[in-house]
C-alpha cells in the first residue's frame, strides 16, 4: 500500500496542474491508480473520487473569477450528471477487457487532443452570450460527453474545450470555466454509481484528493500557453507507459 501511495500522489498532483490548465488530468490520475495495481473499476471510481475534489476546487475559483455564465452553467450541470450517471452505469457492467480495449483506442485521440493547440482557438474575452446555437451546443456536448465520462472519463475537460471553443467559439478561459463546472457534476454523478458498488478505495483516495487540490490550485492561475512546454512531456510519458502497460496486460502480442 505504501508503493500505491508513492506512486498515486505525485501523479495526481500533476494530473491536477494539467487538468485545470487544458483539461486532460484523466490522462495522468487513471493510469498512476492502474500502476499501483488497483482492478480496473476500483481505479476508476477512485479517480473519481480524488478528481472531484481538485475539479471542484478549480470550478470555484473559476466561478470567483465571473468566468461562468449562470445561464449555460446550471442546465449544462443537470445534462451532465444525467449523462454520466448513464455513462457509470453501462461501465459497471462492462467487461475489464473491453474497458481496457476501450481505453486503448481513446487516449491516443485525447493526447492527440490536448497536444494539438490548434484545437484550443476559440473567440475573443467578450462578454458571453447565451444564445440559442450557443445553448444547444453546450448542452450537447454535456451529455454526449458526460456520458463518456461517467463510462471511462480520461480527456472529459479536453473534449469540452474543444467543443465550446470550436462550435460555441467560447474564449479558452471562457470554455475551461464552463468544462470545469460541467466536469465537477459528471464527476459527482459518476462518484455516485462508484460508491453504491464499493468500489472506491478511501485511504488512497482522500490522500490523493489533497494532492489533486494542490496541482489543481498552482495550475488554474496558469496561462495555458506558458504551460505547454510542461503538460506535453508529462501526457506523452504517461500515454505511452499506459499503453505499454494494457499491451501486456491483455497479452496483445
Amino acid at each position: 500500500m505504501k508503493i500505491a501511495f508513492a506512486i498515486v500522489c505525485p501523479m495526481l498532483f500533476l494530473a491536477g496542474f494539467v487538468d485545470s490548465i487544458a483539461g486532460g488530468g484523466g490522462l495522468i490520475s487513471l493510469p498512476a491508480y492502474l500502476f499501483a495495481g488497483l482492478p480496473i473499476h476500483t481505479a476508476i471510481g477512485t479517480n473519481k473520487f480524488s478528481s472531484a475534489f481538485g475539479t471542484g476546487l478549480s470550478t470555484f475559483r473559476y466561478i470567483r473569477q465571473k468566468l461562468v455564465l449562470a445561464k449555460l452553467a446550471v442546465p449544462s450541470v443537470a445534462f451532465g450528471f444525467l449523462g454520466s450517471a448513464i455513462g457509470a452505469r453501462l461501465s459497471m457492467l462492462a467487461s475489464e477487457l473491453l474497458l481496457q480495449s476501450l481505453l486503448l483506442a481513446v487516449l491516443p485521440a485525447a493526447a492527440f487532443c490536448v497536444l494539438n493547440k490548434r484545437l484550443f482557438k476559440g473567440g475573443t474575452e467578450d462578454e458571453l452570450t447565451a444564445d440559442k446555437k450557443t445553448f444547444f451546443i453546450v448542452m450537447a456536448s454535456a451529455l454526449a460527453i458526460g456520458m463518456y465520462d461517467g463510462l471511462y472519463g480520461p480527456g472529459t475537460g479536453t473534449f469540452l474545450i474543444i467543443a465550446f471553443t470550436a462550435l460555441a467559439k467560447m474564449s479558452v478561459r471562457q470554455a475551461n470555466a464552463h468544462a470545469k463546472v460541467i466536469n465537477f457534476s459528471t464527476n459527482i454523478a459518476a462518484l455516485f454509481v462508484y460508491l453504491l458498488h464499493g468500489q472506491v478505495l478511501f485511504p488512497l483516495g482522500i490522500a490523493a484528493a489533497l494532492s489533486n487540490m494542490l496541482g489543481n490550485y498552482l495550475g488554474s492561475s496558469l496561462v495555458l500557453s506558458k504551460s505547454e512546454r510542461i503538460v506535453k512531456p508529462i501526457v506523452i510519458f504517461v500515454l505511452l507507459l499506459l499503453l505499454a502497460k494494457i499491451i501486456f496486460d491483455i497479452k496483445i502480442f
